[in-house]
């Protein structure tokens, strides 16, 4: 799977959401949370997160529970210019992520870059979702 997010450190134990039985999911794969403590693929730019999905998932295999890390540093792709120590959030495209803008907040924030990096570069992530923003007060 194309920029899919690649362990370098884990820092905390995967958690099991629950998972669609016919969906399938790549490792790596960051996913949308949805209601009940339920993992997709974070199809949308700022979706809450879920995590990210420790192993692939078949379609129609018969699972309905799949780890994913919600802490940890993870390797990276890029859409836009990012600056260490800012914010992260999906940017709806293929595992793909960006600046997190001060609008989003929750369960939207991946992160913090731990590295400078620019369109299409993989950088470092300290994947903490929830963590908090890019909020000025």
């Amino acid at each position: 799977m194309a920029n899919e997010a690649i362990l370098i450190f884990e820092t905390s134990v995967p958690i099991p959401f629950t998972v669609a039985d016919a969906v399938a999911v790549e490792k790596g794969t960051l996913c949308a949370l949805t209601d009940p403590m339920t993992a997709s693929g974070a199809a949308a730019a700022g979706a809450y997160i879920a995590g990210i999905a420790k192993k692939e998932k078949i379609a129609s295999d018969g699972i309905t529970k799949l780890s994913m890390f919600r802490e940890g540093i993870f390797s990276m792709t890029l859409s836009g210019d990012v600056i260490a120590g800012q914010a992260v959030c999906s940017h709806g495209n293929s595992n793909i992520i960006k600046f997190a803008p001060v609008t989003v907040s929750g369960a939207a924030i991946i992160g913090h870059a731990l590295e400078t990096g620019a369109e299409g570069e993989n950088i470092l992530v300290h994947v903490n979702v929830g963590a908090g923003g890019n909020q000025i007060s």
